[in-house]
C-alpha cells in the first residue's frame, strides 16, 4: 500500500498541512525578516521595474562598445530628463484638471441623482425592493462620491510619504545595472555542476517571465493611455489628460484594469452630454481592440500564456486578500510560480525518460 500513488499523495498532503501549521506556530521567528523585507520592498520593487525597463537600452549601448558605467550614466540622465518633462509640462496640467474634477463632483452627483429619480418615477414595473435600493443610492450618491474623492486624496498623501523610500531607488537601480549579471554566476559557484546548470536555466526563465510582464504591461498601458488621450482630445472631453493618466495606471492591472479605467470618463461624459459618453465608449473599444490585436501580441507575445479565466480568478482572490497591491502582483507572482513548477516538472520528465532507457 505504501507504493500506491493515492497513499503517497495523502501522506504528502498531511505533511504539507503539518508544515503550514508549524510555520504558523513559529510566525514570531519570521517577524524581523518580514520587517526587513517591508523596509526594502519599495526601493527594491521600484529599482527592479526600472531595471527591466532600462536594461535593453544598456545592452544596446554595450553593443555599440559604450562602457557599462557610461551607459548607466546615460540611462540616469534620460530618466532625469523624463522626470523634468513630467514635472514641468504634464504634472501641472493633470493637477489642475484633477482639482477641477474633484470640485465638480457634488454637481455631478446631484445630476446623476436627479436622473436616477426621474427614471424611477417613470418606471411603474420596477419591483418595490428595487425602488428602495435606487432611493438609497440616489440619496447617498453625493456622499459616496465625496467619500471616494477623500479616499483618492488620502492615497495621494500617503504616496507622498514614500518620498524618502523613493530616494533609495536610484541606488538600487545603479547596482542592479552594474552587477545584476553577476548574481547567477555567484550563486552557481556554490552548487554542483548539474544543480548549477538547473539553477541557471530556472533563473533565466524567471528573468524572461518578469521581463515580459513588466516591460510588456507598462508598454501596453502607455500605448492605451496615449490612444485614449488622443481620442479624448478629439471629442473635446473635459479633464482629458487626467482621465487618460488614470486609464494608463488602471491598465497596469490585467484584465479588469480597462473596465475600471473607463468608468470615470463615462461619468464625466454623461455629466457634459450623453452623446459624449457614447463617444467615450467607442474610443475605449477602439483603443482596446488596437491593444489586444496589435500591441499585446507583439510586445508580450505568449510568454505568460495564462488563461483569461485563471486571470479573473487570481484577480478576485488577490483583490480580496491584499487589496490594490494584490491586483498588481497577482499575475506576475502566479507567472513566476508557474515558471518554477514547469521547470522542475520538465526536469522530472527528463529524469523519468532517462531511467526508462
Amino acid at each position: 500500500m505504501v507504493q500506491k500513488k493515492w497513499f503517497q499523495a495523502i501522506v504528502t498532503a498531511i505533511l504539507l498541512a503539518l508544515l503550514i501549521l508549524l510555520l504558523h506556530q513559529i510566525q514570531f521567528f519570521f517577524d524581523p525578516v518580514m520587517t526587513y523585507i517591508g523596509a526594502i520592498a519599495l526601493p527594491l520593487l521600484g529599482g527592479g521595474i526600472l531595471f527591466y525597463l532600462s536594461r535593453p537600452l544598456l545592452k544596446l549601448l554595450e553593443h555599440y562598445k559604450v562602457p557599462r558605467i557610461l551607459g548607466i550614466v546615460i540611462i540616469f540622465l534620460l530618466f532625469i530628463v523624463l522626470g523634468y518633462i513630467i514635472t514641468q509640462f504634464i504634472a501641472p496640467v493633470a493637477q489642475e484638471q484633477f482639482t477641477r474634477l474633484v470640485d465638480n463632483i457634488p454637481d455631478m452627483a446631484e445630476m446623476i441623482g436627479e436622473g436616477v429619480t426621474y427614471w424611477q418615477q417613470n418606471q411603474d414595473i420596477i419591483p418595490s425592493q428595487f425602488n428602495a435600493t435606487i432611493d438609497n443610492v440616489a440619496n447617498n450618491l453625493e456622499s459616496y462620491l465625496q467619500d471616494a474623492s477623500t479616499v483618492v486624496i488620502n492615497v495621494v498623501s500617503q504616496l507622498i510619504s514614500f518620498v524618502f523610500a523613493l530616494v533609495l531607488i536610484p541606488f538600487f537601480l545603479f547596482f542592479m545595472l552594474k552587477d545584476g549579471d553577476k548574481l547567477i554566476p555567484f550563486i552557481r559557484q556554490f552548487l554542483g555542476r548539474k544543480a548549477g546548470k538547473s539553477f541557471a536555466k530556472l533563473a533565466h526563465d524567471i528573468d524572461h517571465t518578469l521581463h515580459s510582464f513588466i516591460l510588456g504591461q507598462l508598454t501596453v498601458s502607455i500605448v492605451v493611455g496615449l490612444l485614449l488621450l488622443v481620442g479624448y482630445l478629439i471629442i473635446d472631453l473635459p479633464y482629458a489628460l487626467t482621465l487618460s493618466l488614470f486609464a494608463m495606471v488602471m491598465n497596469v492591472i490585467p484584465f479588469v484594469g480597462p473596465f475600471l479605467a473607463v468608468v470615470p470618463a463615462i461619468l464625466v461624459g454623461l455629466f457634459e452630454d450623453p452623446i459624449l459618453a457614447v463617444w467615450v465608449a467607442v474610443i475605449t473599444i477602439i483603443a482596446q481592440q488596437l491593444e489586444g490585436n496589435f500591441v499585446s501580441p507583439n510586445v508580450m507575445g505568449k510568454a505568460l500564456s495564462i488563461h483569461p479565466l485563471t486571470i479573473i480568478t487570481l484577480i478576485l482572490a488577490a483583490g480580496s486578500l491584499a487589496g490594490f497591491l494584490g491586483l498588481l502582483f497577482a499575475i506576475p507572482t502566479y507567472a513566476v510560480i508557474k515558471t518554477i513548477v514547469r521547470h522542475f516538472y520538465q526536469e522530472w520528465l527528463e529524469r523519468r525518460t532517462a531511467d526508462h532507457r
